[in-house]
């Protein structure tokens, strides 16, 4: 029976959770009570704060300029403020990654010095020296390509260009160079050389074309920047040792044009974007990804395999969120701060989505999926972008780049991104490396509208094309050919011709080939398929000018499930074309599959030194046997002991679950507060006395992908609550970042967030992070976050530093546990779960992110 003194626990939650407000069916606890008083008084106080002020004003009777006069004087505060905290977190930004920020500049400048160096970027002075030389050859090779081949064909596009001519052609005497090149050998097939090329063009060209006289045009300067990728493939070993040669941008480059002529209108500012777009668009569509330009140097070689080979995957891209981005609407000549209407922008190589847009909010939520092809991986890079959306211009709110190879490498990725370009502002993306497949067994549809299948398709040439349309009414005519066709005997003109693709609703679109019967358009395309049972390729082949049809095919798309490696290769007939037209193209399906993310495997792992341990517990019945144990009687004896041993052994694993013996060490008798760093594998027949095992370090065995180890506080004779007890299943992760600061002599710790944690209600849980730097335990040296309430998820992005060198910080620990933070709480154990990180196993110079398991060793124990 309960004492007078104290109360049921049952009792006081029965009594909380009976209290509703009238009309509503939503119960109210102590908590939440709690929340809504310090809500009132925190709005009190802030309504007092304002009005306050302007009472006072009006009752001493004092001029409105004196109200205006505050008012300006604390906006410059604040924005003198906010710069001074900018400048700072700027400063020391650069003093935690000086190392990194000085090579990245460093590797962007366009003058180094002959003998600046860097480990993966090279310099290729001779390169440039050949450049030099070789350039007014170049600019002779140029200068016929544009007469004899790119002339005629503007002049065959539109009836307006027919008298284009270039007049002058000089491409100056300034060469391009190559700030730096990187080999890639050991990451690539044997048969194969990739080359990273750093190009820099500040070139004087001098173009001149007269487009209709007296309408001139032409170009008088040009700026290039950007890194082409040079593949060498196939390597042989005959004469000249390689078979191909493939280049492309992975990313787009940046262009700047002067331009003269008529088309100095393009500088102005309501054109000079404009241009500059589309010729960024027009290089895209010749030399960015997907796009590859390809010289051939064997007969043997397959031009489809260099031009369009299979991608490497396809990135799933979740864009679910922004938050704490920057107020671009304001009022009042930027007094007065609203909020902005964001929306984002994502583009990988040419394919390029555009986000819905939320109105007035900081904190939007949008919810898409998008879907890109990965060519290159690492190499391609996602582009993200947030603009708050006006009337006249859109305001920048941010950008984030992120290496596909990342993705592949992780496999899958949820993470909160810092945006960069800004003073503030992240966004949460979810994403997921897909691969490409050739097992119809694997085909699984989703119900939500995501592919399930991709569908790559090289369009190669066509032959015998009908003129246009009036020619196929004459040829599906029998007999002979019309009266007036005879009598003329008018010479056929060659058709302007192009293909169109379409899955459904997805349209995509070759270049136009003028003036042939037998076109060549060698380009590639690739579609996202959602049924590949139903749905179908069309292939239309049009006339360039009137849009009309020279041809039609369909290509089911379940026909490609039985063939072999699911491709067809060949040439189809056209219906509703001429007799003998025919389309030569290559259709390869692939299915999309989400790959295991590979176990984590720790290198090295310490050595293991096994002992024996006579039993001093009286729960103990039989001998027990710890391996790697140590034992200190003081904590000023624990930097001379040896570290833990961490179970990296699978047999270890095995034999420990298969054995019945228990390890542990006993407490002395001597100290109780005697403190056990062991690996501590605990069974089911064994028993200890908690009031005698107050700390220990537990390396727990449920996964392979974090550093299972945990730390957990035991007051005497407390044990875990019953839903805790009663809990089956994983306690949930946390994510942290450690890394060293080598100048400042500071070892960074970021709690960044936690996931699918244990819930104490039906709102969630209050919890919040605790670390100690081991061996300091006292409550001095502990660190704890802030409480997040009402949630599983939590995100703290809380970092915490400690004042210790590098070769110091390797012989730590970092003990971190995740805590229940209820304001009122019985003498139950708050800990919802816990970690122990062995500094010594982490390369602290680079840093680490990760998301580690939360575990509660001992809950059998003392269950």
């Amino acid at each position: 029976m309960a004492s007078a003194g104290q109360m049921d626990p049952s009792v006081g939650a029965g009594l909380g959770e009976s209290l509703s407000i009238h009309g509503s069916t939503e119960k109210l606890n102590s908590s939440a009570v709690n929340r809504i008083l310090m809500e009132f008084l925190m709005y009190f106080g802030k309504a007092m704060l304002v009005f306050y002020p302007v009472y006072l004003t009006g009752y001493l009777g004092l001029s409105i300029s004196w109200v205006l006069l505050c008012m300006v004087l604390a906006t410059w505060w604040k924005k003198n403020r906010e710069r001074k905290d900018t400048r700072i977190g700027t400063a020391i930004d650069f003093v935690d990654n000086e190392t990194h920020v000085v090579n990245k500049e460093l590797a962007s400048a366009l003058q180094m010095a002959t003998w600046v160096n860097f480990p993966e970027v090279e310099k290729v002075g001779w390169v440039n020296k050949v450049l030099e030389q070789a350039w007014p050859f170049f600019g002779m090779y140029m200068d016929k390509l544009l007469r004899e081949n790119i002339e005629p064909t503007i002049r065959l596009s539109n009836h307006a260009l027919k008298m284009f001519s270039f007049t002058k052609i000089h491409f100056g005497n300034v060469p391009l160079k190559i700030t730096g090149m990187r080999a890639y050998t050991h990451e690539v097939d044997q048969r194969e050389v990739v080359l990273d090329l750093h190009i820099s063009y500040d070139g004087d060209v001098n173009i001149d074309a007269v487009v209709k006289p007296p309408i001139t045009a032409g170009i008088k300067g040009i700026k290039l920047r950007g890194m082409l990728r040079v593949i060498l493939q196939p390597l042989i070993g005959q004469a000249p040792l390689v078979g191909g040669i493939t280049f492309f941008f992975i990313r787009r480059p940046t262009l700047n044009i002067n331009w003269t002529g008529m088309t100095n209108l393009l500088d102005s500012p309501a054109f000079s974007s404009l241009s500059e777009e589309t010729i960024n668009d027009i290089i895209a569509s010749l030399m960015v990804l997907p796009n590859r330009m390809c010289v051939p140097l064997i007969d043997q070689l397959k031009m489809d395999q260099m031009r369009f080979p299979l991608p490497r995957g396809v990135v799933r891209v979740h864009l679910l969120e922004a938050r704490d981005l920057v107020a671009m609407d304001t009022y009042m000549m930027g007094l007065v701060k609203d909020k902005s209407d964001p929306y984002a922008t994502l583009r990988v190589g040419t394919r390029h989505f555009k986000s819905k847009t939320i109105k007035k909010t900081l904190n939007p939520t949008w919810n898409e999926v998008y879907e890109f092809v990965a060519h290159e991986a690492p190499g391609q890079e996602l582009e993200m972008e947030i603009y708050d959306e006006d009337t006249d211009k859109d305001d920048f709110l941010g950008r984030y780049n992120l290496d596909l190879g990342e993705v592949k490498k992780e496999v899958e990725m949820d993470k909160w991104f810092t945006l960069e370009g800004i003073q503030k502002g992240e966004v949460h993306l979810k994403l997921q490396w897909l691969s490409l497949k050739c097992d119809p067994s694997l085909l699984r549809e989703s119900a939500d509208g995501l592919a399930c299948a991709m569908l790559a398709v090289y369009l190669d040439n066509g032959s015998n094309l009908p003129k246009d349309h009036s020619e196929i009414s004459e040829l599906q005519k029998p007999g002979k050919q019309s009266k007036e066709a005879r009598l003329t005997k008018k010479r056929t003109a060659l058709p302007n011709s192009f293909v169109e693709f379409s899955i459904d609703k997805d349209i995509k679109k070759s270049k136009v080939v003028y003036a042939s019967k037998d076109p060549v358009w060698e380009e590639g395309f690739t579609f996202f398929v959602h049924n590949v049972k139903t749905q179908q390729l069309k292939v239309q082949v049009k006339e360039s000018e009137k849009k009309t049809q020279l041809g039609v095919l369909n290509l089911p798309l379940a026909r490609l499930l039985n063939i072999s490696d699911m491709t067809i290769d060949q040439r189809f007939p056209l219906e509703r074309s001429g007799v003998n037209s025919q389309i030569k193209l290559k259709a390869t399906l692939r299915i999309l599959a989400v790959e295991k993310r590979p176990p984590k495997v720790i290198v090295n792992p310490p050595p293991q030194d096994k002992r024996q341990i006579p039993p001093t517990n009286k729960g103990a019945s039989a001998p027990v046997s710890t391996p790697s144990a140590t034992t200190t009687s003081s904590p000023a004896l624990s930097n001379k002991t040896t570290p833990p041993a961490q179970a990296s052994s699978p047999a270890l694993a095995a034999e420990t679950r298969n054995g019945s013996k228990e390890t542990w060490q006993p407490p002395s008798s001597t100290s109780p507060m005697r403190r056990y760093d062991s690996q501590i594998l605990l069974s089911e027949n064994s028993t200890a006395s908690p009031a005698n095992m107050r700390r220990y370090d537990s390396h727990s065995l449920l996964s392979e992908n974090s550093i299972a180890s945990s730390r957990f506080d035991l007051s005497e004779g407390a044990a875990y609550p019953e839903a805790i007890r009663n809990h089956q299943g994983s306690f949930g992760e946390i994510q942290l970042t450690v890394r060293h600061a080598t100048l400042r002599k500071k070892l960074i710790v970021q709690v960044i967030s936690c996931r699918n944690i244990f819930r104490f209600s039906e709102t969630g849980t209050d919890s919040y992070v605790r670390l100690y730097f081991l061996p300091d335990q006292s409550w001095i040296h502990r660190k704890r976050t802030q409480v997040k309430k009402g949630t599983v998820n939590p995100v703290f992005n809380h970092k915490f530093e400690f004042d210790v060198s590098l070769q110091e910080a390797q012989t730590r620990k970092l003990d971190v546990a995740v805590k229940n933070g209820k304001m009122f709480h019985s003498r139950e154990i708050k800990d919802i779960g816990m970690v122990l990180l062995d500094l010594s196993q982490l390369d602290l110079t680079k840093g680490i992110t990760e998301w580690y398991e939360l575990t509660l060793p001992g809950l059998k124990k003392f269950s």
